[in-house]
């Protein structure tokens, strides 16, 4: 009779990082084998640029340049910070069908979980990236400024990313399902974007509204973008407040103190719902 030797979990805890591409790799199958679940990554920031592209950017003047070219930072911008949903829901949806309850059960690494879906969201906000900047370039956006500058706003947009993961998983670790995630993030986060400088120029806005886009660091991605890019930034006024003078550091700053502030949030309230 064979007797087969089983490690015993603190053995395995070890290889984290092998651990991590295991879940990674899991949820990246998802998504390869469930494209209709990549429709907000994919369909959605198509249908953005092409909607007002062509519908509504013939009524919008921008006083430096064309509006194709100003819609670009902004849908870009849009988009990323949208990536709040995936994370939250996927945590979410993990949490209801037992999927974590399973991983639990499992010889692996505690943070392989959080680690894995860490990793498969960066590879899901890569993808409107590139399908914006392909479906950008047929509308007729052009990157203006040189490849140091335009590797800076792609830069920018992955660290963004990176801040907008650690909400994601402090919501999915907090909201009891998916039905709740989409409830709160939809009304915490669609306003934010749209009360700013998205899709049209700060100066146009009313007098309140207008100064709470103007301390939005939505604005001030979309702004950075923008300039990165060589793309007209719109009417910013004689004597802009200083987010919108110093755009880049205003979104670093912001990207710092959410990660700073949300990732050990997150982690705490990770552990206590799932792993108590």
């Amino acid at each position: 009779m064979t007797t087969v030797s089983v490690p015993p979990p603190a053995e395995r805890r070890g290889n984290a990082l092998s651990d991590i591409w295991v879940v990674a790799r899991r949820a990246l199958l998802h998504m390869r084998r469930q494209p209709e679940a990549l429709a907000d990554v994919t369909l959605q920031p198509i249908m953005f640029v092409l909607l007002f592209a062509y519908v509504f950017g013939g009524a919008i003047q921008v006083a430096d340049g064309g509006y194709r070219e100003f819609l670009m930072g902004g849908i870009f911008a849009q988009t990323i910070t949208f990536g709040v949903f995936g994370v939250a829901i996927s945590l979410a949806y993990d949490r209801t069908n037992g999927a974590i309850d399973r991983f639990r059960s499992l010889p692996m690494a505690r943070s392989a979980v959080l680690g894995g879906q860490a990793v498969a969201n960066l590879v899901r906000s890569m993808l409107p990236i590139v399908l914006m900047s392909l479906c950008g370039l047929i509308v007729g956006w052009r990157i203006n400024d040189g490849v140091v500058e335009a590797a800076g706003g792609y830069g920018l947009m992955i660290a963004w990313s990176f801040a907008m993961m650690w909400i994601g998983v402090l919501m999915g670790a907090l909201l009891p399902s998916p039905e709740a995630v989409q409830g709160v993030a939809f009304t915490a986060i669609f306003p934010i974007t749209f009360v700013a400088s998205t899709f049209v120029p700060v100066a146009t806005l009313p007098g309140p509204l207008q100064t709470v886009a103007e301390w939005n660091p939505v604005t001030s991605l979309t702004e950075s973008l923008r300039r990165l890019f060589g793309n007209p930034t719109g009417d910013l006024g004689a004597d802009p407040p200083w987010p919108i003078d110093h755009p880049e550091l205003y979104t670093l700053g912001w990207t710092v103190a959410i990660v700073a502030i949300c990732a050990p949030l997150a982690i705490r309230a990770y552990r206590r719902t799932f792993s108590d």
